[in-house]
């Protein structure tokens, strides 16, 4: 959010100047590469530690009863971190940028029924235009950190209002034995721990965006072809590339069709996986736990394979 208001003094939301922008702020301003640099990476640090947050609640079973809607509010989180950065690799207004959110778009417009109406909504017309940019802008600076912070406040209250999960090996050991139940202070003791946590964290990000820093390749022209071997970034790639293995016509219906709902129906599911955990003890289920398993390999498998397929 720092880096994001320090760039914010020098963009400029226009398809005839946002890509001038950011090439002004890389090029001229002080330090300015390395604050879209750090910018960049922290909201891709950011999407990996939601994710890694989420299947780590999966396997710790801490989304069991009464913290269903904790879960609820965590993976709708995580969907907006995500149209986060979807809206804001748009931003640039490079070449890479302006095709992905293109093939993106046209992934929203095969929804039935509401997809052609949704695309319009998201490019502010038919095509993939300054509209869409301004659009997309707005999105990422005031519509959707309204919403995140609506969720997150959501979701530290129903965090304080169950407390912290306990797995069910330890919370059974507890129960045998109260004696050995273990708490730690707050101050210092807990807020000394996360504030290494936090250095290490900021080392790591400010080790990257200095080694490692963001291109911004070529600026967008709608009149050329799309590069070939086009991807979206890595935490849609599991998607992209079973969209890519469904074959075009599954009977009668639209093979991207039927992959989208798929997709939308997992995710659907997905969230509401806390309520399918009907054992009174808490306990979780079997098929719960190996359902995670599967979901973890099938998202790395995914994208690493769709990070080496031509």
């Amino acid at each position: 959010m720092l880096t994001g208001i320090l760039l914010l003094l020098y963009y400029r939301p226009g398809a005839n100047e946002a890509y001038e922008s950011v090439q002004y702020i890389m090029t001229r301003v002080q330090f300015g590469w390395l604050i879209r640099s750090i910018h960049a990476w922290a909201a891709n640090l950011m999407i990996f530690t939601a994710f890694v947050h989420m299947f780590s609640v999966l396997f710790l079973k801490a989304y069991r009863k009464p913290r269903e809607l904790t879960w609820v509010t965590g993976m709708l989180l995580l969907f907006l971190v995500m149209g986060f950065g979807f809206s804001g690799y748009l931003l640039p207004w490079n070449t890479l940028a302006f095709f992905a959110t293109k093939v993106g778009t046209e992934m929203a417009g095969q929804v039935p029924f509401v997809g052609k109406a949704m695309m319009i909504f998201l490019r502010g017309g038919p095509e993939v235009t300054g509209a869409t940019l301004t659009r997309f802008f707005g999105f990422h600076v005031a519509v959707l950190p309204g919403l995140v912070t609506v969720l997150i406040a959501m979701h530290l209250f129903f965090v304080q209002r169950q407390g912290m999960s306990v797995p069910p090996k330890i919370e059974a050991e507890w129960i045998e034995n109260p004696s050995a139940r273990r708490e730690m202070k707050f101050f210092p003791n807990f807020a000394l721990r996360e504030m290494m946590a936090w250095y290490v964290a900021m080392g790591v990000l400010g080790a990257l965006a200095a080694f490692f820093p963001w291109n911004l390749s070529t600026k967008a022209d709608p009149f050329v072809s799309a590069p070939a071997g086009i991807k979206p970034e890595w935490y849609f790639l599991f998607m992209f590339q079973t969209l890519k293995l469904i074959p075009s016509k599954v009977w009668f219906v639209d093979g991207e069709v039927l992959g989208i709902l798929g997709c939308s129906m997992a995710g659907l599911l997905w969230m509401l996986l806390p309520f399918f955990e009907s054992d009174k003890a808490g306990r979780s289920k079997a098929w719960i736990t190996g359902l995670s398993v599967f979901a973890l390999v099938y998202v790395v498998g995914m994208s690493v394979y769709g990070y080496l397929a031509q």
